[in-house]
């Protein structure tokens, strides 16, 4: 019998751990040519081997062939807490003005695509946790290699 429940549970939970996976990810819609969704709105992107989608509330917002992504982008915004830090500051005596020395980061993809006539491009903001996988998802699935776009400066 406890042979028996050994070889279900062998069976049942890489099973169970399998369906479970998704290949996922939140992202935050930061703007670009997709009309139907606002800058700022949560969205999931899904990374699959022929094709990369845009997701809101489960159904998909775009559909982009992995072989027409033309250019990925990335990169970071950081600034400093210098709100948070006053606020703080007011209420601990000053102590929040070390919250102020603090950075935080921003992580941005940007893709485009040109499919036939129908070309576009969009932003999106990254969670740090999931910033090198959506990237290194995109470059895998599209054969493209991502530009950081913070090297790029334009000098006038």
């Amino acid at each position: 019998m406890g042979k028996m429940l050994a070889v279900m549970l062998c069976v049942m939970v890489p099973v169970a751990t399998f369906a479970a996976s998704d290949n996922s990810y939140k992202v935050v819609y930061d703007g670009g040519s997709i009309p139907d969704i606002k800058a700022g709105t949560d969205t999931k992107i899904y990374i699959e081997s022929s094709h990369i989608r845009l997701a809101k509330d489960k159904k998909d917002v775009v559909v982009i062939p992995a072989s027409s992504v033309t250019e990925i982008s990335y990169g970071q915004d950081v600034h400093r807490r210098v709100g948070a830090a006053i606020g703080l500051a007011v209420f601990t005596l000053g102590l929040g003005a070390l919250m102020a020395l603090t950075k935080s980061k921003k992580h941005f993809i940007g893709l485009t695509w040109a499919d036939g006539d129908r070309k576009g491009g969009f932003a999106m903001q990254c969670d740090k946790n999931d910033y090198r996988g959506i990237l290194a998802g995109l470059e895998g699935v599209t054969g493209k290699k991502a530009v950081n776009s913070d090297a790029l400066t334009v000098k006038n």
